[in-house]
C-alpha cells in the first residue's frame, strides 16, 4: 500500500517581491511558515524549500542508518546527521540543487570507524530521500 504525504505552499505576487507561505497540515508541525526570494537567497528570517529539503534528508538518513545497524546486530546509542543542501546558481533553467553532503556523528557499542562507515554508506544507498533525489517528478494543473 502507498502512502502520501504532503505540504502545501501559497505564492504570491513577483518573483523578487512577493511573498509565499508553507504549511504541513496533515502533520500540523507548522502553518504559513514565511518565505520569499530573501529567505531563499539572502538572510530574511524565514524557511525555504532548500532548508527543508535539508532537514527531511537529515531525518530520513538517520533513521534509515539505524534500520541498516539494527539489522547487523547493532543499536546505536545516537546519530546526528547534518545535511548540507548545495544549490549554484544557473542561466538556464534557473538556481539548481547540485548536491547534498551528510555529515554524521554516531555513538554505538561495539563497532569502529569502518563498520560505521560501512554502515553511512549502505544507509544513504537506501534512504528514501536520497532516492528520491533522482525520481521523475509529475503535475496536474488547474487554471483558475
Amino acid at each position: 500500500m502507498a502512502f502520501k504525504r504532503f505540504a502545501e505552499a501559497v505564492w504570491q505576487g513577483d518573483l523578487q517581491n512577493g511573498k509565499g507561505a508553507m504549511s504541513t497540515p496533515q502533520s500540523g508541525l507548522f502553518a504559513d511558515q514565511n518565505y520569499s526570494f530573501k529567505t531563499r537567497f539572502g538572510d530574511e528570517k524565514g524557511t525555504n524549500p532548500e532548508e527543508l529539503l535539508a532537514a527531511a534528508h537529515a531525518g530520513c538518513f538517520s533513521m534509515a542508518l539505524s534500520a541498516v545497524m539494527g539489522k547487523a546486530g547493532v543499536t546505536p546509542e545516537r546519530i546526528q546527521t547534518r545535511a548540507e543542501v548545495t544549490m549554484e546558481p544557473g542561466a538556464d533553467p534557473g538556481p539548481t540543487v547540485t548536491g547534498v553532503h551528510l555529515i554524521v556523528n554516531g555513538k554505538a557499542p561495539g563497532i569502529d570507524q569502518a563498520q560505521f562507515q560501512q554502515f553511512v554508506d549502505a544507509a544513504k544507498a537506501g534512504c528514501v530521500i536520497s532516492r528520491a533525489l533522482s525520481v521523475p517528478v509529475t503535475a496536474t494543473a488547474t487554471l483558475g
